[in-house]
């Protein structure tokens, strides 16, 4: 499972999108980015971890993760050199910024304590491969957050998550972002690619001793941690 071929389509999109990213998902998350990254982060990072975050963006996985513990050693990592272009502006305490993707992380073993995942990871050309590669860099005891969009594994529940993205998203973010938002419409084609939650904890299962899996939204929003 993962992007593959469609990875550099997607890239571009996501390049194209950088002056909107922020206020259009803030509105297609129905204002709950914020709370959902805070209770996926909350309990899993303590203060003075060393921590990735891949797929970091603008780094509001970092942001969020700073002031719920403090002082942290972060370094965010993205394939994308425009999204880390300006993000030291807004740390009081500049992270480390390196460049590349899931599947090749250039880190040794076992360096992190945490590796955060913000709206990221159904990114991955492969997910398996990038899955594989979080475990290799944590820390034993290390732990794995994942905050994103959820793939219901009940039918129905799943068929509205995937009309909200396939129908009503390109509308809000239109709304939100004007023509650069309806390009949020390939967030639809990413979300194809994903597994359903089951099979995505049992993915991880592959790798971690364990998995918490929690749900909003009907399981449309997931906030996971995976233990090394």
């Amino acid at each position: 499972m993962g992007l593959g071929s469609s990875w550099n389509n997607v890239l571009e999109v996501l390049e194209d999108i950088i002056p909107v990213y922020d206020k259009v998902n803030s509105h297609i998350s129905l204002g709950k980015d914020v709370e959902h990254r805070t209770r996926g982060i909350t309990g899993r990072v303590k203060t003075g971890d060393m921590v990735l975050d891949a797929g970091s963006g603008f780094g509001n996985m970092s942001k969020t993760a700073t002031k719920i513990c403090g002082d942290l050693q972060l370094t965010l990592y993205d394939p994308l050199l425009p999204m880390l272009k300006n993000t030291r502006t807004h740390f009081t305490k500049s992270p480390a910024l390196a460049s590349g993707v899931f599947e090749h992380i250039p880190f040794q073993d076992e360096k992190f304590d945490a590796v955060l995942c913000g709206y990221s990871l159904r990114d991955a050309i492969s997910l398996k491969t990038a899955i594989s590669e979080i475990h290799r860099v944590l820390k034993k005891g290390g732990r794995l957050v994942i905050v994103d969009l959820g793939k219901p594994d009940e039918t129905i529940t799943r068929l509205g998550v995937s009309f909200y993205l396939r129908i009503l998203v390109p509308i809000i973010a239109f709304f939100a972002g004007g023509k650069l938002g309806l390009k949020f419409a390939t967030l639809y084609q990413t979300y194809k690619f994903w597994p359903q939650n089951k099979k995505l904890e049992s993915m991880l299962l592959e790798k971690f001793s364990k998995v918490e899996f929690d749900k909003d939204l009907m399981g449309g929003a997931i906030m996971v941690a995976a233990y090394k």
